[in-house]
Order: structure tokens, then sequence, then C-alpha cells
């Protein structure tokens, strides 16, 4: 006789559990993220797998991976999840009570950017929504675009060299960049800089860049690769690599004559920063009130 836990649907929980553990590669990265225990995060993705009679994910020294059919479940509990997360806010929104939630994505390092003010954006926007909870998020800017089209996140902040289909962009700002040497480096003190001599030097890369996009910075290829601002920073004042940071991030080395500009006319860039959110979404009452809080709270806005 067949057990009925076979037959017995998935719960809201262990679907919450096995996106995030599929999404972090991680049961560790998901314990901390979720705030439950390892244990619970075994449980969930055991008795899960239990339901479904098929594994999910393999866990190994070859590290994790999903199987070809927890890729394909993953998918449909991205879309339960995000149906779930939209009736909810629309229930809210009929209700009139202005509660929910709302999850708001950046980059790292947005704290020190002087052209935006979004402490500001998120004290003024608590004001007329104090029932509101605001999850605030780091994300790259793929996982931003990802997580706007699967609406697992409601607005985004970031830099993107595409549009995307069903995708709303409003300019905001340009992030100015500069190629950074630190006081350890050799290049720090030559009076005088070669570009193809420093286009040698070893590089560290964001690991979201592309071939592209470092050929068009006058690099082939990068020595190490980081997913934070705050890594990328510490390679540099290890004075084995020179790399890219924004200038408003940068900015208190310089001025402790920890990091030197290299070649700003050679080497400097601009990125052009955005908030997007889902095509459809854009005239719901949260997402109106922030994207007309970034738009007055941004110093210089894009051309």
């Amino acid at each position: 006789m067949t057990s009925s836990i076979a037959h017995s649907p998935p719960n809201l929980r262990q679907l919450q559990v096995f996106e995030t553990v599929a999404r972090l590669e991680s049961y560790n990265l998901a314990q901390r993220e979720l705030g439950i225990s390892a244990s619970a995060i075994s449980n969930a993705m055991s008795q899960l797998e239990d339901q479904l009679g098929f594994s999910l994910c393999q866990r190994g020294r070859g590290g994790f991976a999903l199987t070809e059919k927890g890729q394909l479940f993953l998918q449909q509990a991205i879309r339960v999840l995000s149906e779930l997360e939209e009736l909810e806010r629309q229930s809210a929104l009929l209700k009139g009570d202005h509660s929910g939630s709302v999850c708001l994505s950046t980059l790292d390092s947005i704290e020190t950017e002087t052209a935006l003010s979004l402490p500001k954006v998120l004290h003024s926007f608590c004001d007329k929504f104090p029932n509101v909870h605001i999850k605030l998020i780091i994300r790259t800017p793929e996982e931003q675009l990802n997580g706007v089209l699967n609406n697992q996140i409601d607005l985004a902040i970031g830099s993107y060299t595409a549009r995307v289909n069903n995708i709303i962009s409003e300019p905001l700002y340009r992030e100015q960049h500069w190629l950074y040497c630190s006081d350890l480096h050799p290049l720090f003190t030559e009076l005088r800089l070669d570009k193809e001599h420093v286009s040698r030097c070893s590089l560290v890369t964001r690991s979201y860049w592309n071939n592209n996009d470092l050929r068009r910075r006058g690099f082939y290829r990068g020595s190490a690769t980081v997913e934070t601002v705050d890594a990328q920073l510490l390679l540099i004042l290890s004075g084995k690599y020179i790399g890219y940071l924004p200038e408003h991030y940068a900015l208190p080395w310089i001025h402790q004559h920890r990091l030197r500009v290299l070649l700003p006319n050679e080497f400097g860039f601009q990125s052009p920063f955005s908030a997007i959110c889902k095509r459809g979404r854009s005239h719901e009452p949260y997402l109106m009130e922030l994207r007309n809080l970034l738009k007055s709270n941004t110093v210089f806005q894009a051309k």
C-alpha cells in the first residue's frame, strides 16, 4: 500500500527552502538566509524529495548541483511562490490597509553613493507605509533581472548592459569608475605610466563581467574574480592586483594615500544606473512611490 506521504503536495515552507537552497547552491548559505537550523533545512529537503518521489539535488565532493528533474521542478516552484506572493500583494492592496511586503534589491557598495540618497528614500517610504515589511537584498545585475521577472524582487537598482523584454527601466544616475592600484603595488610610485604596461598587470574583475566588458576597457583577461566590491578592494590593497572601483567607494582610501588612480583618461568609465520593475506592475502604489522617491532623491539625473 502506498504511503499517504507520497500523495501529499509540497507545502509552502518546503518550496521556500528548496528555492533558497537552489538559488544559493548551498545548505549552509540557505540556513543563514532563512534563519533556521541546518537540520530543519535537511529535513525539509528530505521530506520534499520523499513526497515527490525523486531527487532534487546532489551534494558531495563535486559540490552542489540540481538534478535534471530538480531543475525542472525549480522552475515550477519559482512560479508557484511568485504567484502566491502576487496574491498576497494584491489582497493587501484590495483591502486598502497598505501592509504586506516589498523586496528591494541593490548592488553592493551603494551606501557610499552620493548621487542617490537611498536612506532618505527608505525613510520617506516607511513614513508613508509604516506597516509594509521591507526586504532589502544585495544581488548581481543578472540575479536582479531574473528576480524582477519572477516577481521575487519588486524593484531593483543597478547597472544593466541590455534591454530586457517585460521590464521597465527608469534612468537614475551615472556611477564613475576608475582603475586603481594600492600603495603596495609597483605602479603606485611610477612617475610615467604606460597604457600597454598597465593593461598587462594582473587585474581583479567582477564575476559578472564577461570578456567583452574586459576588452572594452583595454584588458584581455582577469587574474582574479570576486563577487563584491569589498572583496575587490581587498585584493587591490594586497598590492598584487589592479582593479576598478566606484569613485565614491574608493574616496576614503584615496584620502589616506592608500590608492592611486591609473591613467584616468585611458581607463575611466561610467556605469548608468537605473531602477527596474516588471512591466504591468509599475502602477502598483508601493512601486509608484518608490520610483518617485528615487527620482526625487537622485542628485545627478542620467542623460
